[in-house]
C-alpha cells in the first residue's frame, strides 16, 4: 500500500530489535525488548531518518535542489536532514531559533560539519519560525530555486507505518508474542505511524505514550488528526478506533519539555548499567522512566510481552549540563 509514495532509502536494514534480561530481571518482566533506532548509519541515527526516507522521496519527485529546516538548535530532525541532505548530495538550509551566540549544542555543531548552511531568526516561538520558514521557501522559490520544506507530519508517518511491519516481523521470527509499545508522546509523528501500521495488520498492540512535551489532550488531538489525514491519504479504513489502544501517561512530564527530572536521570543510569543503553533527556530517558512506571503499576502486566522504542537523540548527551548528570555517582 506504501509502494505508491516515493521514497529514498536511508538505512542499512533493519535496527535490531533486542531483549533487555537484565533490565527485565530488575523491573520483575521476562519479556522486555527494545526496538534500536538508535542504531542507524546515518550521523548516530534516529527516528527521523525513517521520516526522511519519505520526504525525501517527495522532494525527489518534485525536482526540489535545496532542503530547508527549521528547528532548534537541539533539534534532532535537523541533524538528520543535514545529514540525509550531504548523503545524496543536495543543498541544506536550516533556520535555527536563537542567535549565533547561544552555547554550542552537540546538534548544531553535527549540523555545521556536515555542510548545512545555516540562518538565526531569533527569539520565535514555534508557530512564528514555522512562519518564517514558510517565508523562507517563497522567497528561494522566486529567485528560481526549488526547495523542499522538510517536516510535513502525514508524509513523515509513513516512514513508521513500515516500522510497525518491521517490528512485527521481528517479534514473530524470534517467537515474540508482542502486546505493549511504549514510545515518546511529543509531535505525533512517529506515534500515529505506528499506531496506522499496527491497524493495518490487525495487531493486538496497545500503545503506551508517554508524554515529554504535551497535556494529554493536545497529543491525542495531534495524533487523532495525523492518523485521519493518513486513513485519507493511503485509503485505508481501519476496523476500529485506533485511540481506543492508546494509553496516554503524564507522570514524566516534569517541569515540561526538556528538563530533566529525577526519574529520567535515574532512568538513564539505570539503563546504561543493566543494558549499555544510552539515553538522551528530553524524549529517551523519560520514555524508558514511563516504561519502569507503567511494569511498576501494571499497566504491563508482568506475563505480557513489551517493546520500547529506543528513538535516538544520542548526540544530546554529550552537550554541557547533561551527560554529568547521568554519570554514575563516585
Amino acid at each position: 500500500m506504501l509502494d505508491a509514495f516515493p521514497r529514498v532509502s536511508l538505512l542499512s536494514g533493519q535496527t535490531p530489535l533486542e531483549p533487555m534480561v537484565r533490565a527485565g530481571a530488575h523491573a520483575g518482566h521476562s519479556q522486555l525488548w527494545v526496538k534500536r533506532d538508535d542504531c542507524m548509519p546515518l550521523a548516530f541515527g534516529g527516528n527521523k531518518l525513517r521520516n526522511l526516507e519519505f520526504w525525501l522521496g517527495q522532494a525527489l519527485e518534485r525536482n526540489s535542489d535545496l532542503l530547508v529546516i527549521a528547528g532548534a538548535a537541539a533539534s534532532n530532525q535537523v541533524r538528520l536532514t543535514a545529514a540525509a541532505a550531504a548523503r545524496i548530495g543536495l543543498e541544506c538550509l536550516v533556520l535555527y531559533a536563537g542567535s549565533d551566540s547561544s552555547p554550542m549544542h552537540s546538534n548544531r555543531l553535527l549540523t555545521e560539519m556536515m555542510g548545512a548552511r545555516i540562518c538565526y531568526l531569533g527569539q520565535v516561538d514555534e508557530a512564528e519560525r514555522s512562519r518564517l520558514a514558510s517565508d523562507a521557501v517563497a522567497k528561494l522559490a522566486a529567485a528560481g530555486r526549488r526547495p523542499y520544506l522538510v517536516g510535513d507530519p502525514v508524509i513523515g508517518a509513513l516512514g513508521y507505518v513500515n516500522a510497525a511491519r518491521e517490528l512485527y516481523e521481528q517479534a514473530v521470527a524470534a517467537g515474540v508474542d508482542l502486546r505493549h509499545i511504549v514510545l515518546p508522546g511529543s509531535m505525533g509523528v512517529t506515534e500515529a505511524g505506528m499506531i496506522l501500521g499496527a491497524a493495518m495488520l490487525d495487531l493486538p498492540w496497545t500503545f503506551h505514550l508517554v508524554s515529554v512535551e504535551y497535556v494529554a489532550e493536545e497529543l491525542k488531538a495531534l495524533i487523532g488528526a495525523i492518523l485521519m489525514d493518513l486513513c485519507r491519504l493511503i485509503d485505508f479504513r481501519p476496523a476500529y478506533d485506533m485511540l481506543e489502544r492508546v494509553q496516554i501517561h503524564m507522570d514524566q512530564l516534569g517541569a515540561g519539555y526538556g528538563i530533566p527530572t529525577d526519574a529520567s536521570i535515574e532512568a538513564c543510569r539505570l539503563f546504561a548499567r543493566l543494558e549499555a543503553l544510552m539515553l538522551e533527556q528530553t524524549y529517551v530517558a523519560k520514555t524508558f522512566a514511563g516504561l519502569l512506571s507503567c511494569l511498576g503499576r501494571g499497566d504491563i502486566p508482568s506475563h505480557e510481552a513489551a517493546c520500547i522504542v529506543h528513538t535516538g537523540g544520542t548526540p544530546a548527551m554529550f552537550s554541557l549540563g547533561i551527560a554529568p548528570s547521568c554519570a554514575a555517582d563516585t
